[in-house]
Formats: structure tokens, C-alpha cells, sequence
């Protein structure tokens, strides 16, 4: 890239993330590029459409969450383990509106640019919740992808209850109490 082309795209990826946070996910694309300076055509030649851009934007943040649940990974409580890793990501879900529902779409879409996102976030989760299940702390029928789902769908919720900052643990704990029945005696909180 040249040097004015990747300043460009520094600079869509900030106002992005300004906006996605402020506004939402389902901002407008030409109010992005005005903010970063650039014309729309220019943010359709780095970013061909608002998913692209989407999972531009979050890379960062999923970074973090699965280098978060690399370091889960020695916990030694395994459910404990999976259940901060769930908080985490229902945090950063909450965090810009409408994320939760484009992550939603996008785990049945691996065309989707944020499926660049999901999968290795599936991925993480998926060793996270295999540990707890080895553990006996979790039912052996529970699924990632589910168990995704509701994650985001918890964040959802969150993202339409503002004012309610309980929430988010309440339905947590409500989907660990599904993720955990008869097993009496784990470590999950």
C-alpha cells in the first residue's frame, strides 16, 4: 500500500470504530468517510461493504479476547475459565450496538467478513468449553456454535437494556445454569 493510501485506511479504521461505537453498527459508510476525511469511493476500494469494515474494525478486540482465552487456558478452574471468557466477549459485543446481531448473522454465513472474526473466536471457545466439559463441568451435549449464539443474543439483550448493568450477569448465569445441570459440585461461579 502506498504511504497516502494506508493513512487513508488508519485513518477509515479510527473514525470507524469512533462510529461504530458512538452510533452503532449500522452508521452510515458515507458519514464514516467524511469524519476520516476520504470520499466514499475511497472507503469502498479498502472496505467493499460494511461487514469488510466491520471486522477491519474489531480485529483488534477479537485479538485481545483470544489472547485472553490463550491465558483462560491455564486457569485452573476450567468453567470459571470458559465463564470470564463468555463476560469478555458479551462486554466487548455490548460495547457498539448492533454488533451482537451482525455477529449473529455472520455465524451462518462463512462468506461474511466477519466470519474472519467468528471462526477463530469458535475456535477459542471451543477449547475453553471442551476443558470445562473434560472437567465434568459442563454437559457433554452443549455446543459452541450454541453456545455463541447465546452469547450474543445475551448481548443483545444488553445492548436494548441500558439502564439494567445486571443484566448481562443475570442471563449468564441463567445459560450456565443449562450449561451445567446436575453437575453438582463444579467450579463454575
Amino acid at each position: 500500500m502506498r504511504a497516502d493510501a494506508r493513512r487513508n485506511y488508519g485513518r477509515l479504521l479510527v473514525e470507524a470504530r469512533t462510529a461504530f461505537t458512538e452510533h452503532g453498527a449500522d452508521v452510515s459508510l458515507e458519514d464514516i468517510a467524511r469524519r476520516a476525511g476520504v470520499g466514499i469511493g475511497t472507503l469502498y476500494r479498502h472496505f467493499p461493504n460494511r461487514t469488510a469494515l466491520m471486522g477491519a474494525v474489531f480485529q483488534r478486540e477479537v485479538d485481545g479476547l483470544l489472547a485472553r482465552s490463550r491465558e483462560l487456558l491455564d486457569a485452573p478452574q476450567p468453567c470459571s475459565a470458559l465463564v470470564a471468557w463468555l463476560r469478555a466477549i458479551i462486554a466487548h459485543a455490548s460495547t457498539y450496538r448492533g454488533l451482537a446481531q451482525a455477529l449473529m448473522a455472520a455465524s451462518c454465513d462463512d462468506s461474511s467478513e466477519l466470519s474472519r472474526c467468528s471462526v477463530p473466536m469458535r475456535a477459542a471457545g471451543s477449547t475453553l468449553l471442551v476443558r470445562a466439559q473434560e472437567a465434568g463441568a459442563v454437559r457433554a451435549d452443549v455446543d459452541i456454535g450454541d453456545l455463541m449464539q447465546l452469547t450474543n443474543a445475551i448481548a443483545l439483550a444488553v445492548e436494548q437494556t441500558p439502564d439494567d448493568p445486571e443484566l448481562a450477569d443475570r442471563l449468564l448465569m441463567l445459560t450456565l445454569t443449562g450449561l451445567t445441570a446436575g453437575r453438582e459440585g463444579t467450579d463454575c461461579p
